[in-house]
């Protein structure tokens, strides 16, 4: 049996010492440079989200600086009111009409091109600034050109002749909102080139040699080299597709004139901003905020889980 001497002992117990006091050290400084995030996302997030939740149980009013307005509790009336209003359940259909054409479209397009740019091609960086333009162009200006082409007196009608669709596209009930879900697609699509354009960079061109060498052509090299190495970055273009399409406003507000027609491209961020702010309904405007959230939640959720299947 082997005894240590006292300064054997003691020395280990210094190290010990030591290395706890360097642990928490870290830990102090990890905590130092997360804090600002994390009161961002207190000051940005949760704390409009607690509000907002609480507005939702209240019967709530603007009110002019200075004055005051009672709230009375409601409780859970505001919420019985969203899920009797058929607008709201319309609006809802929309953004899933919305979320079944460009999830899939972002999807299969971004990643497609990006792996064409990330090929040695010629004007390679003409055609990577190219797409992502559209991304960082002011809506107002896209919404004017897409206007042009796909309006009532528009380019394509013109183009089409007796073949163009009546009503048209953007004042059609079965046409508005997959026409605002392909001028999202168009508009943000160079975003989520540049995601799989890093995550490309990630996948070694070993496996693609290997692939080759087993007598694997480019299309099957694709689908068994690069779309299981993007796996992450396509759980991130998803969830974050499905976030900002759910979030949708200024496209149904500039193109089809709020909504219409007849509700047939109203979203539900955009009918909280017609209850909320033009019609003087705060409460209920909170209360569909509340069920929006809980709506991504579980669509983002259930995405996660279908993307990552198999990893």
């Amino acid at each position: 049996m082997t005894h240590l001497s006292p300064a054997a002992d003691g020395g280990r117990t210094s190290r010990r010492g030591a290395a706890a006091r360097h642990g928490r050290i870290r830990s102090l400084t990890g905590v130092l440079f997360v804090s600002p995030y994390v009161l961002f996302v207190l000051a940005v997030f949760a704390v409009p989200l607690v509000y907002t939740v609480w507005i939702s149980v209240h019967r709530f009013y603007f009110t002019a600086p200075g004055t005051h307005a009672d709230s009375p509790w409601v409780g859970l009336s505001n919420y019985r009111d969203v899920f009797t209003d058929p607008v709201v359940g319309r609006a809802f259909v929309n953004i899933v009409v919305f979320l079944v054409i460009n999830v899939p479209l972002t999807v299969i397009l971004s990643l497609v091109l990006a792996s064409a740019l990330n090929a040695k091609i010629r004007f390679r960086s003409f055609f990577r600034a190219a797409y992502y333009l559209p991304y960082i162009t002011a809506s107002v200006a896209l919404v004017a050109v897409w206007q042009f082409l796909f309006g009532t007196d528009g380019f394509v009608n013109h183009a089409l002749g007796p073949l163009a669709p009546d009503p048209s596209w953007l004042v059609n009930a079965h046409l508005a909102m997959p026409m605002i879900a392909f001028f999202v697609t168009w508009k943000q699509l160079g975003f989520f080139v540049m995601l799989y354009l890093a995550a490309l960079q990630n996948v070694g061109k070993e496996l693609y040699e290997a692939a080759a060498v087993d007598g694997a052509g480019r299309i099957r090299q694709f689908f068994s080299v690069t779309v299981p190495g993007v796996r992450p970055a396509t759980t991130l273009v998803v969830i974050y597709a499905i976030i900002t399409g759910a979030n949708l406003f200024s496209e149904p507000y500039l193109l089809t004139g709020g909504g219409g027609p007849d509700h047939a491209s109203v979203s539900p961020v955009l009918l909280m901003y017609q209850k909320g702010i033009e019609q003087g309904h705060p409460d209920f405007a909170a209360a569909l905020g509340v069920v929006l959230v809980c709506f991504v939640l579980l669509i983002s959720l259930a995405a996660r889980k279908l993307t990552e299947r198999g990893t």
